[in-house]
């Protein structure tokens, strides 16, 4: 049992850093791309950021269906690598078949899986929102300053 929780827990930690360390990437992007972000359409662009972040989160969570999927492979909890994708993406999705079952010695794996999965899916769905809020707002912001300046320059003439 304690081996089944320590190697399920550095997975979860291997999973979260993994996480952790694409959101510095995306973050990085959206940084760069802030100016392009705040001029012209901004809803089409808007949307374009949406379908940026919206790829990251399928990319992060297929690499944490990944990682879990070549642990249980190595492990030899499945005959091959199919098998082992399949339960990984089953349980990191926290969906569930029961259809394929871990042998008895790594049955606690499927729980922290789940838990591992559920972990992802609450990060990533806070960094959509706290994406979205952030780049709206500022789109807002730039907006609220040049109608500002465009009054000034109104007033003045």
């Amino acid at each position: 049992m304690l081996v089944q929780i320590t190697v399920g827990t550095l997975l979860m930690l291997l999973t979260l850093a993994s996480s952790g360390a694409s959101l510095y990437v995306i973050e990085v992007m959206l940084q760069a791309a802030r100016p392009w972000v705040l001029g012209g359409r901004v809803w089409a662009k808007l949307v374009a950021v949406i379908m940026m972040v919206s790829v990251w989160a399928l990319v992060d969570l297929t690499l944490g269906v990944w990682i879990w999927a070549m642990a249980y492979w190595r492990l030899g909890a499945f005959p091959d690598l199919e098998h082992a994708v399949y339960f990984s993406l089953v349980s990191f999705t926290t969906l569930g078949y029961g259809d394929l079952l871990l042998p008895q010695e790594w049955r606690i794996m499927g729980g922290l899986t789940a838990a591992s999965g559920l972990l992802n899916f609450g990060l990533i769905t806070a960094i959509l929102v706290e994406t979205v809020r952030d780049v709206r707002v500022a789109q807002m912001r730039h907006q609220t300053r040049q109608d500002a300046r465009h009054e000034g320059r109104r007033a003045r003439r």
